[in-house]
């Protein structure tokens, strides 16, 4: 397939050369012409705007800084909306705004042009490995149709939903990251302080609950079945727990406002009359300030995990 590439740097660079090591001809752009000599040099095609890498190739990849970067190349006068036809189809790969990209979606929608969302996650080495996460909204057929060439680019391209499903799910998944960063942060530097060794506390806690297992898988025993009983571990045990690291922060003079936020939660729903039910369940208190009940059936993620297991040996 002939494929067009607009962003060539630090995760771009990569995606691309992987889709030439996938058997199809390359035709790339970027602000910076330099970038992409690799490329030219190993057989791509160079194209002096968006709008001629739109004209000639069958489907278009960006991988842009953000918004302002992706609408630019998207609707400007010499972007790809200028260039591509009925058909033929874009996918971006950036981390975007889902407003974003339903107003492009939009726009090329009224033309036959077909856009889906696609931001990937996996890092600069991933990007070069290939050990990469492609989240899709979009069209399911155009998705499926496109397989191949996403397969090219990532080892786990995944259809989440319609136009900016893709994208909300980045969001949710980068800020998770990021919250989680700065409360490892808050913690390792309470307990350092309080005298233990930073390797020996990593050491320890890494092979913990919360340690051994994956991030998200977390959620599926009670947040997303939205079953707190029976409890796996008392919410009056956790708001134990998190009162004793609080007074240990106090204590040692380490300022802990996710953690006294936290306990601030389990406090509420302690109120609640919830303290015998599963720790989790202060959980629920963001679904009420948040508008949303969120229930999954439990048959439904048990085949998720079973997917992942693969078949038993």
């Amino acid at each position: 397939m002939k494929v067009g590439f607009i962003g060539l740097g630090t995760m771009g660079r990569h995606m691309a050369s992987n889709l030439m090591k996938g058997g199809h001809q390359l035709v790339v752009n970027d602000v910076r012409r330099e970038a992409a000599a690799p490329h030219v040099q190993a057989g791509a095609v160079w194209a002096d705007s968006p709008r001629a890498v739109a004209e000639a190739t069958d489907v278009v990849f960006t991988s842009l800084p953000g918004p302002p970067e992706v609408e630019s190349v998207a609707l400007g006068e010499q972007g790809l909306g200028a260039g591509l036809v009925a058909g033929k189809a874009y996918f971006d790969l950036s981390t975007n705004s889902p407003g974003l990209v339903r107003k492009i979606h939009e726009v090329f929608k009224r033309r036959g042009i077909h856009m889906l969302d696609a931001p990937v996650s996996g890092g600069p080495r991933g990007a070069e490995t290939r050990k990469l996460a492609l989240w899709v909204g979009g069209d399911e057929e155009i998705f499926n149709k496109h397989r191949p060439v996403l397969d090219a680019i990532g080892d786990q391209p995944y259809y989440v939903g319609p136009i900016g499903a893709g994208s909300v799910a980045k969001l949710v998944h980068n800020c998770a990251g990021y919250i989680v960063q700065t409360a490892m942060a808050e913690v390792f530097t309470m307990g350092v302080k309080a005298g233990v060794d930073p390797l020996a506390l990593w050491k320890a806690v890494r092979q913990g609950a919360g340690g051994r297992r994956r991030t998200f898988d977390g959620l599926v025993d009670q947040f997303l079945p939205n079953k707190f009983e029976p409890p796996a571990f008392a919410l009056r045990l956790a708001h134990k727990d998190v009162t004793l690291a609080t007074a240990l922060g106090r204590e040692h003079k380490v300022p802990m406002r996710l953690a006294n936020i936290t306990l601030e939660e389990m406090t509420e729903a302690m109120n609640r009359g919830w303290a015998e039910r599963d720790s989790r369940v202060a959980m629920l208190l963001q679904e009420e300030r948040a508008g949303v009940e969120i229930r999954v059936a439990e048959k439904l993620l048990r085949e998720v995990l079973d997917a992942d297991r693969g078949p038993s040996r």
